[in-house]
């Protein structure tokens, strides 16, 4: 008996097959080239964290640790479900655009779906002006694997809040432990210890170095010639001639 799931599943994948080869050609790359943008932007958020606050560089470490700890729960879901690719297991639907998953490669829920809920999210509070652009690429990522006709649209949907929730609860339960540990890293002797962590803010490069005044040349009392005693007026005549240089 068809679901309603089922039938969204066929609507998407007819209208994936009546728009043109570019654009299906576009969505199949980018069901994979997003995972890899994901990447690239994690490495520009850790790198700017470098030497700001510790909680910053925590929760930019922490947003990929926690994506890949996503991405294992999510695997095991799948392990645990044991669902049917839709791309065999839904009657009178078109066929993928890409190759369908051999048996075993189980579809709830999507891993691609979860990884980019994860990623979005990790990266949005790591760098939250950048959550426009993550949070759309991250549904059109999942958007993708229907529309190439791998997944259900419930396998996606899941697998975006799942990911979401999942580095949500990680980096807020996190980041404080994982701040100590890089104020710690920060103090070490060690080029590459220090090279990740970063020097924090006011180190570094000269900036934010305090700046230690030269000591005050130390001034000389004048010196004085016996000689110049004027009795009458019981003075001492100086000569300025005499003072040190």
């Amino acid at each position: 008996m068809d679901t309603m799931t089922d039938d969204l599943y066929r609507d998407i994948t007819e209208f994936a097959h009546d728009t043109p080869s570019w654009f299906q050609h576009l969505a199949e790359v980018w069901t994979e080239l997003g995972l890899l943008l994901f990447g690239v932007l994690f490495i520009v958020a850790w790198w700017r964290a470098r030497r700001g606050d510790p909680r910053a560089l925590a929760v930019a470490v922490l947003a990929p640790l926690a994506t890949a700890v996503a991405y294992v729960c999510s695997e095991l879901a799948k392990s645990a479900i044991d669902e049917e690719r839709p791309c065999r297991a839904v009657s009178g639907a078109l066929r993928p655009l890409v190759e369908c998953p051999p048996h075993g490669d189980w579809s709830f829920p999507s891993n691609h779906s979860t990884i980019a809920g994860a990623a979005a999210i990790g990266l949005a509070l790591a760098w939250p002006r950048i959550a426009a652009l993550t949070v759309p690429m991250a549904v059109l990522m999942a958007f993708s694997r229907v529309f190439v006709g791998v997944h259900y649209p419930h396998d996606v949907a899941v697998g975006l809040v799942f990911g979401a929730v999942i580095v949500f609860l990680l980096v807020r339960i996190m980041t404080r432990p994982v701040a100590r540990v890089t104020l710690a890293m920060r103090g070490s002797s060690t080029g590459i210890v220090t090279w990740f962590a970063g020097p924090g803010p006011g180190r570094g490069r000269g900036r934010g170095r305090a700046h230690v005044p030269a000591p005050a040349p130390t001034q000389q009392p004048p010196v004085y010639d016996p000689a110049a005693y004027d009795p009458p007026t019981m003075t001492i005549r100086r000569d300025d001639t005499q003072r040190p240089r």
